[in-house]
C-alpha cells in the first residue's frame, strides 16, 4: 500500500502520533509493554520527516532514536490539548470516583436505617444523580469548596 501526504498533512499526522506517544507513556515512561507497542511506528513515521519536509519537528537522542524536536514538542497547540486532555481526565475520574464513594455509602446507610423497608433506586440512576450534583458543584466553583480530610482529622 502506497500513502502520500502534504507537508501540512504529514505535520498533523506527527502531532497525533506524538500526543498518542505522550499518552501511552506520559506517566508510566517509555518501557511499558504499550509503548513498547507503538515504539517502532512512532520511530518509522518520524524517519520520513526530512523527505516530507519536516525535519525541524523530530531530533534525534545521544542513542539513535528519534523524538519530536521542541518546535513540535511544545507547540502551543499540542501544549493546549494536553492540557485540556489532563483537565477534563481529573475532572471525570474526580467525579465518577466521589459518586462511587458516595453510592457505597448511601447504600450501606439504607441497609442499616432501613432494612428491606424503602426499595433502593437502581444503581444506575443513584449514580447519575450523584455526579450530576457534582458536575453542577464544580463548573459552579471548581476546587473552592473541596475540603480533604487527613486520616480524618482535617
Amino acid at each position: 500500500m502506497k500513502v502520500s501526504f502534504t507537508a501540512k498533512e504529514y505535520r498533523q499526522l506527527l502531532e497525533l502520533v506524538h500526543l498518542g506517544m505522550w499518552a501511552v507513556t506520559g506517566y508510566q515512561g517509555e518501557e511499558t509493554a504499550a509503548a513498547k507497542r507503538y515504539f517502532d511506528l512512532d520511530q518509522r513515521l518520524m524517519e520520513l520527516a526530512t523527505d516530507m519536509g519536516c525535519a525541524d519537528l523530530v531530533e534525534e537522542r545521544p542513542d539513535g532514536t528519534l523524538q519530536p524536536s521542541p518546535k513540535l514538542a511544545e507547540d502551543e497547540r499540542i501544549k493546549e490539548i494536553q492540557l485540556d486532555f489532563q483537565n477534563d481526565a481529573f475532572w471525570h475520574e474526580f467525579v465518577q470516583r466521589l459518586a462511587d464513594r458516595d453510592q457505597a455509602g448511601s447504600a450501606a446507610k439504607r441497609a442499616i436505617e432501613t432494612p428491606g423497608v424503602e426499595p433502593p433506586p437502581s444503581p444506575e440512576d443513584e449514580l447519575k444523580k450523584l455526579e450530576e450534583r457534582y458536575w453542577q458543584e464544580f463548573e459552579k466553583n471548581d476546587l473552592a469548596n473541596v475540603v480533604v480530610l487527613r486520616g480524618g482529622r482535617g
